[in-house]
């Protein structure tokens, strides 16, 4: 599979301002070594408020 940076970082559902930004695998890295999930699984509305817990994924995915 190829990585395109440039079209990761296009297609980003993520609007946190981080060095990690379209860069997925660095992105999952980071936030499941703290116990969350990246923003792209999220909907907007709860991608917005920045709480990536998991616990908060399972509230708003329903």
């Amino acid at each position: 599979m190829e990585c395109s940076l440039a079209k990761n970082r296009r297609e980003c559902s993520c609007t946190y301002s981080c060095d990690k930004r379209g860069k997925c695998c660095e992105c999952i890295a980071y936030h499941r070594s703290r116990g969350e999930l990246p923003a792209c699984y999220f909907t907007k509305e709860a991608e917005r408020t920045y709480d990536r817990s998991v616990e908060n994924y399972l509230r708003t995915s329903r």
